[in-house]
C-alpha cells in the first residue's frame, strides 16, 4: 500500500511539473520557437555551452565506464581468482556523537561483512565515549565471530574526525600488517552493504598502483521529502561523476564515508600526518589547520605521493544522514559550506601539482571547479538584465529553458540506477544557483570551517587586528569580485 501511494504521489509530480512547463509555454510569443526569429528560446543556451559541455563529457564517460570498462575489468578481476585476495583486511570504524540506534546498525553491519568476507579480519573502532564501547562489544557477542576475526578498540579524546582516524591508522601500523593487507575506513553514520568487503578489496591486486578506492552510495535520511530527495539527487549525480573519473583513475576525493587503501598507504607517516595536521598557507590569510575535508587530504596524499585512485559501482553503502538543521534552506546551505569548502581549500593545491601527475582531463575539471561559480550565474544574471532593459519574455523564456534542460538531466540521472524523482529538476537548479553563492562566499573565506554535527568550529587565536583584517579583506573581494562579474554582464547584454 505504501509502494502504490509514493507511486501515485511521484506521478502526480511529474504530471503537475509538465503542466507548469506547458503553461509558462503558452504564456510566450510564439516567435520564441521559430528558429528563424532571433529570439528563438534555444539561443540563449549559448551561455551555458561550457557548463554543457562538461556535463555532456561527465555523462558519455561515466557512462562509458560504467556499462563498458568497469564490466571489462570485472571480468579480469574474476580470471585472478584467490590470487587477488588480501592477507589481512582492517576495517577501521570511527564513532563520535552519533545516535546508539545508528551505531548499532553500523556494527552489527561491520562485523557481519568482517565475518562474510572470509579474509583474517579486524574491526578497528576509533570511539570516544565509553557507552560506544560497550554497545559494540554487546554486538560483537550477539554475533559470535570465528577467531580470524579480530575486536582493537582505540579510545581518543573528542578532538574531531582527523585525530580519530590518525590514531587508528597507527594502531593498525603496530600491528605490522603484510605488504597486501587491506583497510577500509568506515564513517560511524555508514551501514555497509552486504558483500562489499569481497567487492572492493581485491581491486588493489589488479592494478598496482591504486592506492585507494570509493564506493557506490545509498542514502536514508532523517528529515523532510525534500530533504531527503536532495540527498537522494547529490548522490545519484557523485555516482556518474565518480564514474567519469574513475575512467581516468583519478576520483577526486576519498569519501570519508567508506574508502579503502592499502595498508602500506594509511602506514605510512607522511599520509597520517597528511590526514591529520593538513593546512594551507594562504596570500591573505595566513595560515591555518584544516578542520573538515579529511577525504580531500587523503585523496590529495594520495595524488601527491603518486597513486592513482578508482571506483568500484557496483560496492555499496548506506548512509544514515541526520540534517544539522529543521529548515531545509538552512541545512542545505550549512552542508554546501562545508563541502564546497573542502574542495575549494585542496583545489589549488591539485592544479599545481600540474597534467603531467593529475592528467589533462582532471586538470580541466579541476578548473572547472573554480570557474563554476560564476558560470553557473551567468544564465539567470543575463535574462534578469535582459528583462528589466528589454522585456520580460527574457525572462519567461529562461525559466521555461531551465524547466526543459533540468528535466533532460533528470531522466539522464536514470542512467546511474539511482532513483528519480520529480523534485528533482527544481532541487538542480536550486544546487546551481544558491551552490555557486555559497562557493562565492567561501572562496573568499577559505579559513571558516566548521562540522555540522559536533557543531564545532575553528579557531585560529588570532590577534584582533588580523582577525578583523581578514573579516574586511574578505568582504571586499567578495564585492569586487561580484561587482566586476555584474558591471561585464551589464556591458554584455
Amino acid at each position: 500500500m505504501h509502494t502504490l501511494k509514493s507511486g501515485l504521489n511521484e506521478a502526480a509530480g511529474w504530471l503537475f511539473y509538465l503542466i507548469l512547463l506547458m503553461l509558462l509555454a503558452l504564456a510566450l510569443p510564439r516567435t520564441i520557437f521559430d528558429p528563424d526569429s532571433k529570439n528563438f528560446i534555444f539561443l540563449i543556451g549559448i551561455v551555458g555551452i561550457w557548463r554543457y559541455s562538461m556535463g555532456a563529457m561527465h555523462f558519455l564517460r561515466g557512462t562509458l565506464f560504467l556499462y563498458v570498462v568497469y564490466p571489462y575489468y570485472r571480468r579480469k578481476l574474476r580470471k585472478l581468482g584467490s590470487a587477488a585476495d588480501p592477507s589481512q583486511v582492517f576495517l577501521l570504524v570511527t564513532s563520535f556523537r552519533i545516535d546508539a540506534l545508528t551505531t548499532s546498525m553500523v556494527y552489527r553491519s561491520v562485523i557481519q561483512e568482517a565475518i562474510a568476507c572470509g579474509y583474517p579480519t579486524t574491526v578497528v573502532c576509533s570511539i570516544v565515549e565509553l557507552s560506544d564501547e560497550l554497545l559494540i562489544k554487546s554486538q560483537w557477542s550477539k554475533l559470535n565471530p570465528p577467531e580470524r576475526v579480530k575486536l582493537d578498540f582505540v579510545r581518543i579524546p573528542g578532538t574531531g574526525k582527523r585525530d580519530g582516524l590518525a590514531y587508528g591508522f597507527r594502531a593498525i601500523s603496530r600491528q605490522l600488517p603484510n605488504a597486501d593487507a587491506v583497510v577500509a575506513v568506515v564513517d560511524g553514520d555508514t551501514v555497509l552493504a552486504e558483500g562489499v568487503v569481497k567487492k572492493t578489496v581485491p581491486w588493489f591486486k589488479l592494478f598496482p598502483n591504486v592506492g585507494g578506492l570509493t564506493t557506490n552510495e545509498f542514502c536514508e535520511v532523517r528529515g523532510s521529502y525534500i530533504m531527503s530527495e536532495w540527498h537522494k539527487l547529490r548522490f545519484a549525480q557523485r555516482h556518474i561523476n565518480m564514474c567519469s573519473m574513475a575512467l581516468s583513475k583519478r576520483v577526486l576525493t576519498m569519501t570519508g564515508r567508506m574508502s579503502v587503501f592499502r595498508a602500506s598507504v594509511v602506514t605510512d607517516p607522511e599520509f597520517i600526518t597528511d590526514v591529520e595536521s593538513d593546512f594551507l598557507e594562504h596570500w591573505r590569510l595566513g595560515r591555518f589547520q584544516f578542520l573538515t575535508g579529511d577525504d580531500k587530504s587523503s585523496w590529495f596524499s594520495l595524488m601527491r605521493l603518486g597513486y592513482d585512485t578508482f571506483y568500484v559501482p557496483d560496492a555499496a553503502i548506506n548512509t544514515v544522514e541526520h540534517p544539522p538543521e529543521k529548515s531545509f534552506i538552512k541545512a542545505s546551505r550549512k552542508l554546501m559550506f562545508r563541502w564546497y569548502g573542502n574542495n575549494l581549500r585542496q583545489n589549488s593545491r591539485a592544479l599545481r601539482l600540474g597534467p603531467k601527475r593529475m592528467g589533462w582531463f582532471t586538470t580541466l575539471v579541476l578548473f572547472d571547479q573554480r570557474v563554476s561559480m560564476w558560470t553557473c550565474l551567468l544564465g539567470l544574471a543575463v535574462a534578469i538584465i535582459a528583462s528589466f532593459k528589454y522585456s520580460l519574455a527574457f525572462l519567461l523564456m529562461y525559466l521555461l529553458w531551465i524547466g526543459i534542460t533540468r528535466l533532460i538531466l533528470t531522466l539522464l540521472l536514470s542512467v546511474s540506477g539511482h532513483r528519480i524523482g520529480p523534485a528533482y529538476p527544481l532541487i538542480l537548479y536550486y544546487n546551481q544557483i544558491v551552490g555557486a553563492l555559497v562557493k562565492i562566499y567561501v572562496f573568499f573565506r577559505l579559513d571558516q570551517q566548521s562540522w555540522t554535527r559536533q557543531n564545532t568550529k575553528l579557531d585560529r587565536g588570532l590577534a584582533s587586528f588580523t582577525q578583523r583584517f581578514n573579516t574586511w579583506s574578505s568582504r571586499a573581494m567578495t564585492f569586487s569580485a561580484s561587482s566586476v562579474f555584474i558591471a561585464a554582464l551589464l556591458a554584455l547584454v
